[in-house]
Parts: structure tokens; C-alpha cells; sequence
């Protein structure tokens, strides 16, 4: 396929390094997801009110932003590498111990420590990816393709958490879709050997050892970069707002309201999984053909729009079938382009610090709109919450690609502080 024949341009070490991305961020999505699925069946074990189970949520999230921050310094001190090997590590461990926990507390803090390598593993993953791809024109292809992994990680909680609930008890079965979450930690082993850290990091690595290089994580809030930090901030916290707003609801909106089956509820996020995979590819393209700014407000309309339909209008249950595929493309799209855009807004040293802060402040500040849903659901009904958070998160997404540069073309290496 054409889409494709860039791939044969890289190298043996880029493949690499994207193979070791890709089943990074898949394994990073599967441990994260699958609380999403379990959350009706929670309810009724415990009796969480629709509040609790947002703020644990919203609490994995909150986290998930200081694991991103402190993981972008870590890893531009300590190199991708090794960071992204202990994200993996202490995401798959506490997703493992959620399976052990008896009630919302409990469960609460090992969401909340699961969040810690949930969001520092992105931040490590993107930087690295970007760093490692000599040509800028295929730099959002190479970054969207590995976030498309998360489709896979998601398809994946999908189906297991299908095939749990019909082969095993319901109480035994939520737990075993939290203990399956430690295999993945089985990927480090791979990461191990086959990746080292990109060129461009071991260089400015040096410069900083040799006292030529002295940048620091508090640059990022100075000068220029003051208000690229501030403006690519608001970019994600609309961005995961309104996605989280969406898909971590979705499930229950169809088993509560649409009145769907656990094994319906699956088949129709099959479709919506389906349609993310693809929006990845097709928003990873168009970032390198049409710009980063452009493609940003692009999915951003479309994920309002289709969001809208999908939640606020009365369609029938073949036409929600059929709107899953188109939603899931523009929902997930949008993210393609975003790791590389944000590793080129910042210089060499301050990279990862810069990246993962902004991506996991609008991580952070994304993570209330879950718990938000929850509680505007209280007054209204759980499909207006939605589409009201998650309307207002895309239109912030708008606005901030409006305010910010264009970078479509940049190479990494030329970037100055």
C-alpha cells in the first residue's frame, strides 16, 4: 500500500525502536482501558455511586500527569530507554494488583499508582520515536503509527474482557481482566535489546556532561517557550478531555441506557476500536501533508460534530453501529499527530521535559471531564453530560492549534534553545 512505502525507508534501528513503541503504547492502552469496561460490573459488586467510579478516573489521571512530568525529566537526564523500561514496569505491576482489591479505596490507590507509568510511558515513547526518524517528512507517520498501537491495546481489553465474562463468574472474572494487565511487563525484555537511546539525545547528553549544554526543566516556562508551554497545554487538555469524556463513559451510556449486553457493548466498541486504528493512520498521513495546525482543527470539528450525533441524537441502534466506525476515526486521529508536533516545539535538551509536561497537564486537567460527566450526570442525562464535557473540550482544541506554530518540516537536529 502506498500509505505505507515510507516504512521501507527506515532503517533497521528505526524499525526497532517503532516496534518497540508500538508494543509499548499497546500494552500501556490495554492497562488502562479496562477499568473503562469493568465500571457497570463495579457499580453493582460495590455499590459506587457513577461519581466514585469517575473519580477513580479522574484520580489515575491526575497521576498519570505527575508520572508524565517527572518521566520527560527523568528521560532527558537518564535517557529514553531506561525511563520507558520502568514506566512499563510500574504500570503493569499495579494493574496486576487491582485485581487483589476488595473496595473503591483500595482500588483507588492502585488505579492511582497504576496512572504513575501509565503517563510517563507516553511521554517517553513519542520523544524517543521522534528523535529516532532522520527525515521530518516522516516523523508524524512514524509517531501516529506507534500511538495507533493504542486501537490494538483497546481492542484488546475488548476482547478479553468478552471472553472473561463468558468463560468465568462475573466476580472472578473482573479480576482476572486486571491480573492479565502484569504480562505486558514481559516487553521490557525486548526493549532491553534491541533499542538504544536516539543520537540526538546521546549528543546533547554530552554536551550537558561536558558544561556547553546547561538547559533546564524550568526553561520550559521562560521566554518563548513560556507561551508555547501554555498554548500546548490547552492543546491536549482538549484533546484527552474530550476523549476520555467519550470512551470512558461509552460503555456504560450502552449498558445502562441503550440497554446493550456485556457481548453487544463489545461488538459495538469492536467498530468504534476499528475506526481508531484507522483514524491513527489517516491523521499520522495527513499531519505530514497538510500540517499539524490544520489536521488538529480538522478531527477536532469532526470529533464535536460526530460526538454530538452519537450521544445527543435519537438514532437507532444500527445507525450507532454504523457512526462508531467514523467517530473512532476522528476521536483517535486527532492524537496522531501530536507527539511529534510537541517534540518539535521544543530544543534538544529541554525535549522531554517540555513534551511531557504539556501533554500530561492536559492530561491532569483532561482527567476532571470524566468525573465531570459523572456528576453533571446527576442533574442530567448521563448522554447530555457527555456530549456537553466533551463538546467544550474539542472547541478549547481549536482554539489553542490556532494560537500555536506550524512546524511541518522541522528537523529535530536544527532546533535551537
Amino acid at each position: 500500500m502506498r500509505a505505507f512505502e515510507w516504512f521501507t525507508e527506515l532503517t533497521t534501528r528505526e524499525r526497532r525502536t517503532l516496534y518497540a513503541g508500538f508494543g509499548g503504547y499497546a500494552v500501556d492502552a490495554f492497562d488502562f482501558m479496562i477499568y473503562s469496561f469493568l465500571i457497570p460490573t463495579l457499580i453493582a459488586a460495590w455499590g459506587m455511586t457513577k461519581s466514585e467510579a469517575g473519580m477513580i478516573a479522574t484520580s489515575s489521571l491526575i497521576s498519570s500527569a505527575i508520572g508524565g512530568w517527572l518521566a520527560g525529566i527523568l528521560s532527558d537526564r537518564y535517557g529514553r530507554v531506561r525511563v520507558l523500561q520502568w514506566t512499563i514496569g510500574t504500570f503493569a505491576f499495579f494493574t496486576f494488583l487491582s485485581g487483589f482489591t476488595h473496595s473503591f479505596g483500595q482500588l483507588l490507590a492502585t488505579r492511582t499508582l497504576q496512572g504513575v507509568g501509565f503517563g510517563g510511558e507516553w511521554s517517553v515513547v513519542t520523544v524517543m520515536m521522534a528523535e529516532t526518524i532522520r527525515a521530518p517528512q516522516h516523523r508524524a507517520k512514524a509517531v501516529g503509527t506507534v500511538q495507533s498501537s493504542w486501537s490494538f491495546g483497546w481492542g484488546a481489553a475488548a476482547i478479553l474482557y468478552w471472553a472473561f465474562f463468558a468463560l468465568l463468574p462475573e466476580d472472578t472474572a473482573w479480576r482476572a481482566c486486571f491480573w492479565i494487565g502484569i504480562l505486558p511487563a514481559l516487553w521490557i525484555l525486548y526493549i532491553r535489546r534491541n533499542v538504544s537511546d536516539p543520537d540526538i539525545y546521546v549528543a546533547t547528553r554530552r554536551a550537558r556532561d561536558a558544561g556547553t549544554e546547561t538547559a533546564t526543566f524550568s526553561d520550559i516556562f521562560k521566554g518563548s517557550h513560556l507561551k508555547t508551554t501554555i498554548l500546548g497545554s490547552a492543546l491536549c487538555t482538549g484533546m484527552l478531555g474530550g476523549y476520555y469524556a467519550i470512551t470512558t463513559w461509552l460503555p456504560t451510556y450502552l449498558k445502562t441506557e441503550r440497554h446493550l449486553s456485556v457481548f453487544n457493548t463489545s461488538g459495538y466498541l469492536v467498530v468504534l476500536i476499528v475506526g481508531s486504528f484507522l483514524g491513527y493512520v489517516f491523521g499520522a498521513i495527513l499531519c505530514d501533508k497538510i500540517g499539524r495546525r490544520a489536521s488538529f482543527v480538522l478531527f477536532a470539528i469532526g470529533s464535536f460534530v460526530l460526538g454530538m450525533i452519537y450521544t445527543m441524537i435519537p438514532i437507532t441502534d444500527h445507525a450507532m453501529l454504523l457512526l462508531g466506525f467514523p467517530l473512532g476515526i476522528v476521536v483517535q486521529g486527532i492524537f496522531a499527530g501530536v507527539g511529534a508536533y510537541l517534540s518539535e516545539l521544543y530544543p534538544n535538551a529541554i525535549r522531554g521535559s517540555g513534551q511531557g509536561f504539556c501533554y500530561n497537564l492536559g492530561r491532569g486537567l483532561g482527567s476532571f471531564f470524566p468525573i465531570l460527566v459523572g456528576v453533571f450526570s446527576q442533574g442530567m442525562s448521563l448522554v447530555k453530560a457527555i456530549g456537553v464535557v466533551a463538546g467544550t473540550g474539542y472547541l478549547l482544541v481549536i482554539v489553542a492549534a490556532l494560537l500555536l506554530p506550524e512546524t511541518r518540516g522541522k528537523a529535530l537536529g536544527a532546533v535551537s534553545g
